[in-house]
């Protein structure tokens, strides 16, 4: 399960479990039911001291493969499942620290939309694949993300991304705007922990005011409930 650190100033959101590099419950860092509560939890943490700043990270191979198809237990639970997942994304959008993401590894469907939702994003460039598989699967982008995905990438990238499912390495990803910059494995903690550093100073409700404010439109089609199947 997700795991939160503090290491001086700075917040350290981990989507796997504790110790070991892949968690054998979810060693896809997939958005279940139990893994979006533990979020929810560490990031309701944060938000109790939001001082410092937050970086998103994984460990091992993957940062997060998205959505948990075994939480769709019904026809019914289509709609509260991606309410709970936009839910998440909301409350990243508009933290009262700043965020950096550090793309440790695959991110594909919503697991690639988690890092748009940080302030700055770094991913490896040796490693992982930054994908929107969902016109692969035949299944559609709903509302919220799509909202977030519009307004966090330029509209070539998304277009593309979009209707072709590219895969995107750690450099295509730098380049085409998705992330502010890809490094190496040794340096991808290193480069996170000096973003959020930086930071740090900004940390408080009024940044939570601001970000509210930047990602108005974002926010509001997140929080239109999404339909049952």
């Amino acid at each position: 399960m997700p795991y939160l650190t503090r290491i001086e100033s700075t917040w350290e959101l981990y989507l796997g479990a504790e110790g070991v590099e892949l968690d054998p419950d979810n060693p896809e860092n997939r958005f279940s039911t139990a893994w979006i509560a533990e979020v929810n939890d560490l990031l309701a943490t944060v938000e109790a001291d939001p001082s410092g700043a937050l970086v998103i990270t994984a460990t091992g191979k993957f940062f997060s493969n998205g959505l948990d198809v075994a939480s769709i237990t019904s026809a019914e639970t289509v709609g509260p499942y991606i309410d709970s997942v936009h839910a998440v994304f909301a409350r990243v959008l508009s933290l009262p620290v700043p965020t950096v993401a550090a793309v440790n590894g695959h991110a594909f469907g919503a697991g690639a939309m988690l890092p748009l939702c940080a302030d700055h994003r770094i991913m490896r460039d040796d490693r992982g694949f930054w994908s929107l598989p969902e016109v692969v699967m035949g299944i559609p982008i709903p509302l919220g993300m799509m909202a977030l995905l519009a307004a966090r990438l330029p509209d070539a990238t998304l277009t593309e991304a979009a209707t072709t499912g590219r895969r995107y390495g750690g450099a295509e990803c730098a380049a085409a705007g998705i992330v502010e910059e890809a490094v190496s494995q040794a340096d991808l903690m290193v480069c996170a922990r000096d973003v959020a550093a930086a930071r740090t100073q900004f940390a408080g409700a009024n940044l939570a005011t601001i970000k509210k404010g930047l990602r108005r439109s974002v926010l509001a089609d997140l929080a239109v409930p999404h339909p049952t199947a």
